[in-house]
């Protein structure tokens, strides 16, 4: 993508010479405008704005008006009215010429949060966009289309993370991240943590553990308000799946972790509500992914070109409870065949767009540790080595179905592995299937350390490599190969570290496995 300027990134166009005026409706046909703000009210672009969910013609716009963002009723300073946001696409940050725009409305009920669809844009493109709202303008975005179906187009470079705990330390990394300008970056998960204040941390919640809609909506405000986040969300479009946290750590399907806090049971089931609703409000997602009720449906899937497919997996709300209790242990019931991670139906959905070829990476976005890590005291009940059965079905799935490049993307543990997936883990001889790259977290775990040497190595050999660093993962991928570098900054709770990388991996086309650069 063209590089995106400091002045847009920071002011957002604001100067723009002259004055115009947005249309009333969406139009793709070509036009000339220029904005100017005519406030009456206070800024209402506190959260900045975003993109996501890119296709071959559309991408979706995202903001939310909120003028005094972290207000405790979750509303933002927003009064009990809907109100009117126009929108516009142009390929530079000028805006001299428009490709599209378009007027929607920024409802009460939805906290105000705008998913406009800006479509009949070309494929494989670059695009500027930006939001009126009370006479005000917000700062410019950049984005971008996917090839079109069967077209390589351009290499892609791609950047992912997870775990951005905004209490243990500074979001630098989604600053370096928003410096490499990528085409797309993917957050694997616990964008937000659910816990109250911590004393004696670098940053500090607002109020306590949240449980309301409003409490997840102020929660969401207070992270969207940090300049590194808006920065790397102002970039580039974002694929997003979420985790546990979004909700509550480590719950499955509708079973909780414990009853902390105390929860009846129509309680727990209105947390969830609230958590999925909030979730969509604040994430650049397509009208598909709105909640309905208890339930959200987030589990899809992105063509980019001929070059890759992604595959989003929701590993939370479908699983069954964790076994034996949860935790790291010995546990015959993590082999049950009946036992599944992603819940059957989602099994099949991903083993069928597997099986369809749709481009040379299939790359699989999800949250939890892949391969196998086992060692004398047992695994990680809450990963896939306590839904072995799970697992197996799906690696044995794309090998049945002749699957040249699955790549699986992880994020939850807080630490950088690179591993090999294996056909059998009881032979680490066996063929290598598949490929996991796992992302270290934005904060989460504090800074961490230097330490490099591999846990259980001796006991899983496919784990290739380690770091404890907090840090992404940028990956360039063209036709040939997958490159991957693991990015870390030595310091979280201090703000501006550089970034450096670590190590770096290639994997080629047609030769699943790591080689080490």
């Amino acid at each position: 993508m063209s590089p995106i300027s400091r002045r847009t990134l920071v002011l957002g166009g604001l100067a723009a010479a002259g004055v115009g005026a947005l249309p009333a409706r969406q139009s793709a046909t070509a036009q000339s405008s220029v904005i100017t703000a005519t406030a009456a009210v206070p800024y209402p672009f506190q959260l900045g704005i975003a993109s996501g969910e890119p296709d071959a013609s559309s991408v979706v716009l995202w903001t939310r008006l909120a003028p005094s963002p972290t207000n405790a009723d979750g509303q933002g300073g927003m009064a009990n009215a809907d109100v009117t946001v126009d929108w516009q696409v142009s390929t530079t940050d000028t805006f001299s010429t428009l490709v599209a725009s378009g007027t929607v409305t920024a409802q009460y009920a939805a906290a105000h949060s705008v998913h406009a669809i800006a479509g009949g844009l070309n494929p494989d493109s670059d695009y500027f966009y930006r939001f009126r709202a009370q006479g005000h303008i917000s700062p410019v975005g950049r984005t971008r289309t996917t090839p079109a179906v069967g077209a390589a187009g351009r290499d892609l470079v791609m950047a992912f993370t997870s775990c951005s705990h905004y209490e243990e330390g500074y979001f630098t990394v989604y600053r370096r991240m928003a410096e490499e300008n990528p085409g797309v970056i993917l957050h694997l998960g616990d964008y937000i943590y659910e816990y109250g204040p911590t004393t004696g941390r670098p940053r500090l919640h607002l109020g306590n553990e949240i449980v309301s809609l409003a409490d997840y909506r102020r929660r969401y405000a207070q992270y969207k308000t940090d300049p590194d986040l808006q920065a790397a969300h102002a970039v580039a479009p974002w694929i997003v799946v979420p985790d546990d946290h979004e909700v509550e750590n480590n719950y499955a399907g509708t079973v909780r972790e414990n009853n902390t806090p105390a929860l009846t049971a129509a309680q727990w089931t209105a947390r969830r509500s609230a958590a999925y609703q909030a979730y969509y409000e604040n994430m650049p997602l397509r009208p598909a992914q709105v909640n309905s009720g208890n339930s959200i449906q987030l589990y899809r899937r992105l063509r980019w070109g001929s070059l890759a497919t992604f595959h989003m997996l929701d590993t939370r709300q479908y699983r069954n409870d964790q076994a034996c209790g949860d935790g790291w242990q010995l546990c015959s019931d993590a082999d049950l065949a009946s036992r599944s991670l992603p819940g059957n139906p989602q099994e099949t959905w991903l083993l069928d767009g597997l099986g369809q070829h749709l481009g040379t990476w299939d790359i699989i976005g999800q949250q939890v540790f892949f391969a196998r890590r086992f060692n004398s005291t047992g695994a990680s009940m809450d990963s896939w080595d306590g839904y072995r059965a799970s697992r197996a079905r799906i690696q044995q799935g794309w090998v049945d179905r002749s699957v040249r490049n699955p790549v699986v993307l992880t994020g939850d543990v807080h630490r950088a592995w690179a591993n090999d997936l294996k056909a059998d883990y009881n032979n680490a001889n066996s063929a290598t299937i598949g490929t996991e790259l796992v992302t270290s977290s934005v904060t989460s775990s504090g800074d961490g350390d230097g330490a490099t040497t591999i846990p259980d190595v001796g006991t899983n050999p496919w784990l290739k490599f380690y770091n404890n660093r907090r840090g992404y993962i940028r990956a360039t991928v063209s036709p040939t190969e997958m490159r991957a570098d693991f990015r870390n900054v030595a310091k979280v709770s201090e703000h501006g570290a550089a970034a450096a990388t670590a190590k770096s991996f290639v994997i080629q086309e047609g030769q699943p496995g790591l080689q080490a650069v």
